[in-house]
């Protein structure tokens, strides 16, 4: 197993980890959507330090931070709504943890997103490589479902 297979189950982890600990926060403040906001506002300060950080220590430059006007404008608008599926994503993590478990619901969540995620990059949606969909991709999506049924099935 490559080492970015093992950081991206560790982020998958994470992931899960800080969705049911978000979901109780939000239980706990009566509003996930609160619990929602604290996460974006936390995540902001603590990506923006790190940004500085990594600046201050010369391993992000003047160069590349994507900071100057005319890079900005470059940018095509459609991209800044990627901020919306983050909010709409992650608050309704919060929300439907409490009412169908984290168990459940991330093994949803992860077919929907290994779902959508086949079909951009079938497409090379967002300059993503190009992984066309296969009789045999269909077969392990089909799988997938399998799967996701049987996690969720209650055989007791």
């Amino acid at each position: 197993m490559s080492s970015l297979t093992l950081m991206a189950l560790a982020a998958g982890g994470c992931i899960a980890i800080q969705a049911a600990m978000n979901a109780q926060l939000g239980q706990m403040l009566g509003n996930s959507w609160l619990a929602t906001s604290y996460a974006f506002l936390t995540s902001f300060v603590l990506v923006s330090l790190a940004v500085a950080a990594l600046y201050n220590a010369g391993g992000i430059s003047a160069s590349n931070t994507g900071l100057d006007w005319e890079r900005l404008t470059q940018i095509p608008w459609y991209l800044w709504l990627s901020c919306v599926f983050s909010v709409i994503g992650v608050g309704s993590l919060y929300f439907l943890i409490p009412k169908m478990g984290v168990g459940d619901l991330m093994s949803y969540s992860l077919a929907g997103q290994i779902i959508i995620a086949m079909l951009l990059s079938h497409f090379g949606a967002f300059d993503s490589p190009i992984k066309s969909i296969s009789a045999i991709k269909l077969f392990g999506a089909a799988l997938l479902v399998l799967g996701i049924v049987l996690i969720n099935k209650d055989f007791s």
